[in-house]
């Protein structure tokens, strides 16, 4: 079991940056892929990002590809999302997610935060 906490999610103007954090409880964290969602009223849920259980390879929707960045760090187990150049239409609720790698870039996942709200003013 893994229980994911999101902050970070706010207002912002178009071009600006958020960074987003996702704390995660339990001792096997670095044994999952984490990944983050997204969903904006009235859409389906959209797949953002993922990276591998040590962090050597990531894997980015293309709607985000050069403009957010996700890490982690093992030792305090969380993960974050680096946005840059946020734009409107990346308003949404941003899910972070854990499952293995292939669950999360096929856009599911075994467990979920609760989100943390993003709006992108223009």
């Amino acid at each position: 079991q893994v229980q994911l906490v999101e902050s970070g999610g706010g207002l912002v103007q178009a071009g600006g940056s958020l960074r987003l954090s996702c704390a995660a409880s339990g001792r096997t964290f670095s044994s999952y892929a984490m990944g983050w969602f997204r969903q904006a009223p009235g859409k389906e849920r959209e797949f953002v990002a993922a990276i591998g259980r040590s962090g050597s390879i990531t894997y980015y929707a293309d709607s985000v590809k050069g403009r957010f960045t996700i890490s982690r760090d093992n030792a305090k187990n969380t993960v974050y999302l680096q946005m840059n150049v946020l734009k409107p239409e990346d308003t949404a609720v941003y899910y972070c997610a854990a499952a293995v790698w292939a669950t999360l870039v096929r856009g599911g996942y075994d467990y979920r935060g609760q989100g943390t709200q993003v709006t992108v003013s223009s």
